[in-house]
């Protein structure tokens, strides 16, 4: 897919598994194992997908994924695995490699979107992508320095420390153009100053969702994490959101979804619904 000067393809860093019954909150499990069926541990199957754009002589990661840093206890806990992808052989698919990426753009921090913003060389903690800012929201970041008890176990400062040390960071301020043809919209219910990359020629646009909608079953305006901080503040943005999607016929782009990394959405009988799954890769 192309928008504007960039051409856009779907990253897959892995899969891992979280427990169903928090990516769902307070929806019983009969209606969510219908569209996403847990293992004997409760855990449902999810994809870590970044998003790369290369065009205007940049090459522009969007999250980067759990990364390859995490023990074997916790990898287990969360069922990681890179055994059919991880983000390098999904990069060389296109062509590109770390050293290639002059852009990374963190939604936040947490350890599945910010987890491979940096890596192991010789050591010691280096960013990932050696040539390329990092664009963060300030305000997440400091909020990211002192968490709360509720998301404390989502942050690993080894994702995100290192970027300030080695001076590659570029704090955002709020919503606006980052680069040429890219903003970001900021959301606060799932964490503090999320920020959702759009990306928009004035016909076409993409909004990549992040944790604001996950995967395609949250489309569904009660379907809420019970990771979220603030669910109240969930459903509202999503329902702006979701409005807007379908009055301008934007393209929604899932981060977490195991099957489907795009789609459009309609109004049906019942509110707001997928319409049809986009192909964005091609």
């Amino acid at each position: 897919m192309k928008i504007g000067p960039y051409t856009l393809h779907p990253v897959e860093t892995g899969r891992f598994a979280l427990d169903g019954g928090a990516m769902f909150g307070v929806v019983p499990r009969p209606l969510w194992e219908k569209t996403n069926p847990p293992d004997e541990r409760n855990r449902i199957a999810m994809a870590a997908r970044a998003l790369l754009l290369q065009g205007n002589g940049r090459r522009i990661l969007i999250d980067t994924g759990n990364g390859a840093k995490l023990d074997p206890k916790f990898s287990a806990i969360y069922k990681m695995d890179t055994s059919r992808f991880d983000i390098l052989s999904s990069l060389r698919l296109w062509n590109v490699s770390p050293d290639d990426i002059t852009d990374v753009i963190l939604t936040h921090l947490h350890f599945d979107h910010a987890g491979g913003a940096t890596v192991h060389v010789n050591s010691e903690l280096r960013p990932a992508f050696p040539r390329a800012t990092y664009y963060v929201q300030r305000e997440h970041w400091e909020a990211a320095q002192n968490p709360t008890e509720r998301d404390r176990a989502s942050f690993f400062s080894q994702d995100f420390t290192p970027l300030e040390h080695e001076g590659v960071i570029q704090f955002t301020e709020g919503e606006g153009e980052i680069l040429p043809g890219i903003t970001v919209r900021l959301v606060h219910g799932h964490t503090a100053a999320l920020q959702c990359p759009v990306i928009s020629d004035g016909k076409t646009t993409l909004f990549y969702c992040a944790d604001l909608i996950p995967m395609t079953p949250h489309v569904q305006l009660p379907w809420i994490m019970a990771y979220d901080l603030r669910p109240l503040v969930t459903l509202e943005e999503k329902r702006k959101l979701l409005s807007s999607a379908v009055e301008q016929e934007w393209i929604l782009f899932f981060e977490h979804d195991p099957s489907v990394a795009a789609a459009r959405l309609k109004r049906g009988e019942k509110g707001i619904v997928i319409d049809a799954p986009v192909d964005v890769g091609s």
